[in-house]
């Protein structure tokens, strides 16, 4: 018997959804559930009026598919940035902490995640196939995805997706770089410092693009 059995149900159904929060465990999640039983009325019903804000509040711009409060978020509404920069993203906070550096000043892609196949999660369920239509008038693509294994299948799995969905005439002045030095193996960008960040993108690798436009010519 569950050792939460005896206790309401109000508390052990909350239990139950702070569990599925990713990096809460169930001790922890207990430990937060009776946090919020002893606040106060006013700080819980605050508490719970900005959880159902998160979403009516949110949209997610039609453009690069950041979150946002308006649709084009403010980064896609920005005339002033580099038009022939894009750079590809897993998650809105790689968007907030590549924007810390003030190193870029292109506009972004992000995916919502990375290509996980244990995990059930292909190119379907992710933000990927628009890329290819945010091409126009851009001179490199920057994968930023994290280094680990999903990030860098992720990102190979961009550059095959361009490469049989291009023509060989489309986009050949396109650059494809990864970004590089600053973040080691297993890092994920949101958790990168500035200086970190600043360094990765200085550093960034070409992605053997010609191989590419050879491969489709063929």
């Amino acid at each position: 018997m569950s050792n939460l059995a005896k206790l309401p149900k109000a508390i052990r159904q909350l239990v139950e959804s702070f569990e599925r929060l990713p990096g809460i465990g169930p001790k922890s999640a207990q430990r937060l559930v009776f946090y919020l039983l002893h606040m106060p009325v006013e700080e819980l019903d605050k508490f719970a009026e900005r959880l159902r804000a998160l979403r009516r509040e949110t949209v997610l711009c039609a453009r690069c598919h950041h979150v946002s409060e308006e649709d084009p978020c403010q980064i896609c509404a920005d005339s002033s940035r580099d038009s022939e920069l894009l750079c590809v993203v897993e998650q809105p906070l790689d968007v907030v902490a590549l924007e810390r550096t003030e190193q870029y000043h292109g506009f972004y892609h992000v995916l919502h995640g990375h290509i996980a196949p244990l995990q059930n999660i292909g190119p379907d369920q992710l933000f990927l196939r628009d890329i290819r239509n945010r091409l126009t008038g851009a001179k490199e693509l920057i994968l930023a995805t994290n280094p680990t294994m999903e990030g860098e299948a992720t990102a190979l799995y961009i550059v095959d997706y361009l490469k049989k969905n291009m023509n060989a005439g489309d986009f050949a002045d396109l650059k494809i770089t990864r970004i590089g030095h600053g973040l080691p193996i297993g890092a994920d960008v949101e958790y990168a410092d500035s200086i970190t960040l600043r360094r990765a993108l200085e550093g960034r690798r070409s992605i053997v693009l010609g191989t590419i436009l050879s491969g489709m010519e063929r």
